[in-house]
């Protein structure tokens, strides 16, 4: 998902690693900047903890990266925890995993509590329907950018396109998906024996802080379960987010179809624009696009609050949200890291995950359809036949002005190669500009 060059000089000895208090403005500064989704920051952070700072080595980065884009989750979130952990053991990796999802975490917030306070205000519809607009054009940007990156064979391009319509024209279930797309990397390239490296790691504490982790993600299912009941919005919020923190395999990207399906069609927590307003919020606030799972927990609790107040239970919706979305990422870092530190190259985990990526292609394309389909066109509507079944627009709905910056928007990132910010800027200007235009 990022092509990152081996810097010139990085056979030159590495600094000597700072104390855990002189390395937090590092991990501030990457958290600041971690715009521009996973591959901007995986960017950032090779070029602080790598090229600048020297702390770490390129290929000890890499193979870092390689396994977190293994992961459930997302993979910059979880490359900046074990980054952290390889520098300064629990501590560090519990750190600098934190620091980078707490920008996008107050955020996101933030941006959802004016959501659901002044969103039928005509200021703000209109950065709303600007913000859809970069989105779509930002969703195009990744399927060319991710889609010439992983589709180098045939065998993956069959893979993204069989991914494609399996989700577009079958509704088939995301992880079963992404299972078939592991499989079929898996046996479509030669594997080879993994080799060994020679890095002694201490596993004792990792142990203890995997199993510490493990019990208050259990403790939280099971604490509300018992307090609030299965039909509960707290504990349907704890469930499903928790069973996305285990099958979110290629990004957020990837599972924001699936996302907008339950969440949307499902169980009606969101109007389908919503979930486009909500990754317009995350595609515009620093952290990982998944934050946006924030926004859905958020908008679940305010519009089933119980006995609380709206906003409070909106509030303290996006947060459970986010704690049991996040809380596993560190469990899978403290699990796996010292035994994959271990590993060098093995190539039937590289074959496996050729395999997911190439799918990955093909779920981008249809989240793009699906983007698409409820922006540019106001009514949509269902065409089933047995095991198949997909919307279509309705013609006669759509939407000139929404197809208009659609295109401005696409023209400035795609053409003029426009920054993530400056396109969101523009596109909000010009939402604000036309909705008042009527």
């Amino acid at each position: 998902m990022v092509e990152i060059v081996k810097p010139v000089d990085s056979d030159a000895p590495l600094n000597t690693l700072p104390s855990l208090s002189g390395a937090l403005p590092a991990w501030g500064k990457i958290a600041a900047l971690s715009f521009g989704g996973p591959a901007g920051q995986i960017s950032v952070m090779h070029k602080e903890l790598v090229e600048d700072r020297r702390w770490i080595s390129h290929d000890r980065f890499m193979h870092a990266l390689n396994f977190c884009m293994l992961l459930p989750g997302p993979e910059a979130m979880q490359l900046a925890a074990y980054c952290g952990w390889m520098m300064h053991g629990i501590r560090g990796g519990l750190i600098a995993g934190t620091l980078f999802i707490l920008p996008g975490l107050l955020s996101i917030m933030a941006l959802s509590i004016a959501y659901a306070s002044y969103g039928n205000m005509g200021w703000m519809q209109g950065l709303f329907f600007g913000m859809k607009a970069a989105v779509l054009a930002i969703v195009l940007s990744a399927l060319i950018r991710i889609g010439g990156k992983a589709l180098g064979s045939f065998a993956a391009k069959l893979i993204a396109a069989a991914g494609f319509a399996a989700l577009a024209l079958f509704a088939a279930p995301f992880p079963l998906v992404v299972i078939a797309a592991a499989i079929a990397g898996y046996l479509w390239l030669k594997k080879a024996p993994a080799q060994l490296g020679d890095d002694q790691v201490e596993r004792t504490s990792t142990r203890r802080a995997s199993i510490l982790i493990a019990l208050l993600w259990a403790g939280t299912l099971g604490l509300l379960l018992l307090s609030t009941g299965m039909k509960s919005v707290w504990s349907d919020i704890a469930l499903f987010f928790s069973q996305l923190a285990v099958l979110t395999f290629g990004g957020a990207y990837a599972v924001l179809a699936w996302v907008g399906q339950v969440a949307v069609t499902g169980k009606s927590w969101l109007a389908p624009g919503e979930m486009l307003d909500g990754l317009g919020m995350a595609e515009s606030t620093p952290g990982p696009l998944v934050i946006v799972l924030q926004f859905v927990g958020f908008m679940a609790a305010y519009r089933n609050p119980g006995g609380l107040d709206p906003i409070l239970a909106g509030i303290l919706g996006g947060l459970l949200t986010s704690w049991v979305t996040f809380l596993p990422c560190f469990l899978w870092i403290f699990i796996g890291a010292p035994h994959i530190e271990r590993l060098r190259g093995n190539a039937a985990l590289s074959a496996a995950l050729a395999g997911v990526t190439a799918a990955v292609v093909g779920v981008i394309a249809n989240l793009a359809l699906w983007f698409a389909l409820h922006f540019l066109f106001k009514t949509n509507y269902m065409v089933q036949s047995g095991l198949f079944q997909m919307n279509l627009p309705d013609i006669a709905s759509f939407n000139g002005g929404a197809a208009i910056l659609s295109v401005i928007a696409a023209y400035l990132l795609l053409y003029l190669k426009w920054g993530l910010f400056r396109v969101m800027t523009v596109s909000l200007g010009l939402g604000v500009l036309m909705t008042f235009m009527g």
